[in-house]
C-alpha cells in the first residue's frame, strides 16, 4: 500500500454517527473521510466522484435498503465495505447477511452513551479500516449456490476434536469449513471475534446451513461429536474435562490480544486438555490472536492448519502463525474441510491424554 492516506466514504442516515466517524477517522494520520452521505442514493454519486478506498455503510438506510445497495455495489463495483450495525437481534441478522453479500467486516454501534461509546471505539475503527484497505474484495455468496458435496466421516473415537479460530472474514470462512462436514464429524469448538449479541444469530444461521448441529456454547455442557460450539461474543471459550468427558468452559476474564473471546485462550486450553487428539485451524483475520496458541497446540502434538494468503480476506493471524512455525500445513480455504477429514481418518482411534 502506498503512503497516500486511506480515503473513506461514510454512509449513514444519522448525522451524529456521520460526524463521529468523521472525527475519529480524520484524527488518524493515515486516513481521511473524503465525503459523507445520508443514504445510498447520494452515496452512488459520491463513490464515482471520490473513488474511496473503503466504505462504511449503515445497515438500516432510508430510500434504499442497505442490503440492496450492498448487493448492487459488490456486483458492479466491488470494494471493501465495513458495515455499521445496531446491537439488536434484527441488526445482527442483517449484518450477517451483509457479510454473505461481500461486506468485509462490521462495527457495532454502541446502544447507550453513543458519543462516548463511538470515541472509545476509535482505535478499533481505525484498525478495521486499515485492514479493509489492504483486503481483497470478495465475491458475494450466490443465492443459488449448490450445496457442497458432503464429505465422508471417518470412523473415529469421540475423543477427536476440531478447534477453529478466525476474525475478519471469518464468518464466511467458517461456513466454508463447516458446511461440507458430515453429521457425524468430530466435535468442533470455534472462536470467532464478534461482539456479544451477534454470535447467537451466527450460530443459528450456520445451524440451518450445516449437517452438523451448530450452537452458541453454554458453560458446562458436554462436547459431543456432530456438534459445533461457538464462543459467545463476550466470553472466552475453553475446552475442559469432567471425568472422561470433554466439556465447555466459559469465562469473562480480561481480554487477551485485546479480544474476548480470544482464539489463543481456546487454542491454549485445547493444547492442555486434548493434546494430539485435537486439530487446530487458524483462518482469516487481522492481528495475531491465535498464532501463539496454534504453536502451543502443535507442540502438544496436535495437527495444525493455517489458511493461505490467497484465500484470506485479511492475511494477519495466519501470517503470524506461519511466521512462528505453528502451522503444519498452509492450505486454500476450499481445501481445509477435506483435509481435516483426512487428518482425522489418518490419526485412527484417539488415545486418551
Amino acid at each position: 500500500m502506498t503512503s497516500a492516506r486511506i480515503k473513506v466514504l461514510c454512509v449513514d442516515d444519522s448525522a451524529l454517527i456521520r460526524d463521529l466517524l468523521s472525527e475519529i477517522i480524520n484524527a488518524q494520520p493515515d486516513m481521511e473521510v473524503v465525503a459523507v452521505a445520508p443514504d445510498p442514493i447520494v452515496a452512488r454519486d459520491l463513490i464515482k466522484q471520490h473513488n474511496p478506498d473503503v466504505l462504511t455503510l449503515d445497515v438500516e438506510m432510508p430510500r434504499m435498503d442497505g442490503l440492496d445497495f450492498l448487493e448492487r455495489l459488490m456486483r458492479l463495483r466491488p470494494m471493501p465495505v465495513l458495515m455499521v450495525s445496531s446491537l439488536t437481534q434484527s441488526g445482527s441478522e442483517v449484518t450477517l447477511r451483509a457479510l454473505e453479500l461481500g461486506a468485509l467486516d462490521f462495527l457495532a454501534k454502541p446502544s447507550m452513551g453513543i458519543r462516548n461509546g463511538m470515541m472509545e471505539y476509535g482505535d478499533l475503527i481505525a484498525e478495521k479500516l486499515r485492514a479493509a484497505a489492504r483486503s481483497r474484495p470478495r465475491q458475494a455468496r450466490a443465492k443459488d449456490r449448490p450445496a457442497p458435496q458432503t464429505l465422508q466421516a471417518p470412523l473415529v473415537s469421540s475423543e477427536k476434536l476440531l478447534i477453529i479460530g478466525a476474525s475478519t472474514g471469518g464468518t464466511e470462512a467458517i461456513r466454508n469449513v463447516l458446511e461440507p462436514l458430515p453429521s457425524n464429524a468430530p466435535a468442533i469448538l470455534i472462536t470467532q471475534h464478534m461482539p456479544g449479541g451477534f454470535t447467537r444469530s451466527f450460530a443459528e444461521r450456520l445451524d440451518k446451513l450445516c449437517r452438523i448441529r451448530v450452537k452458541e456454547a453454554s458453560d458446562g455442557e458436554r462436547v459431543l461429536p456432530g456438534h459445533a460450539y461457538i464462543a459467545p461474543g463476550d466470553q472466552h471459550l475453553k475446552l475442559a474435562r469432567s471425568g472422561a468427558n470433554y466439556v465447555v468452559r466459559l469465562d469473562d476474564g480480561p481480554p487477551v490480544n485485546r479480544h474476548r473471546p480470544s482464539v489463543d485462550v481456546l487454542f491454549d486450553s485445547a493444547a492442555q486438555q486434548a493434546g494430539r487428539n485435537a486439530i487446530g485451524v487458524l483462518l482469516t483475520g487481522m492481528g495475531k490472536d491465535g498464532a501463539a496458541g496454534l504453536l502451543a497446540m502443535r507442540k502438544a502434538g496436535a495437527a495444525t492448519v493455517a489458511q493461505d494468503e490467497a484465500s484470506c480476506v485479511v492475511f494477519g493471524m495466519p501470517r503470524e502463525a506461519i511466521a512462528l512455525g505453528a502451522a503444519d500445513e498452509v492450505l486454500p480455504l476450499e481445501d481445509i474441510a477435506p483435509r481435516l477429514m483426512k487428518l482425522v481418518a489418518a490419526s485412527g482411534r484417539a488415545q486418551r491424554v
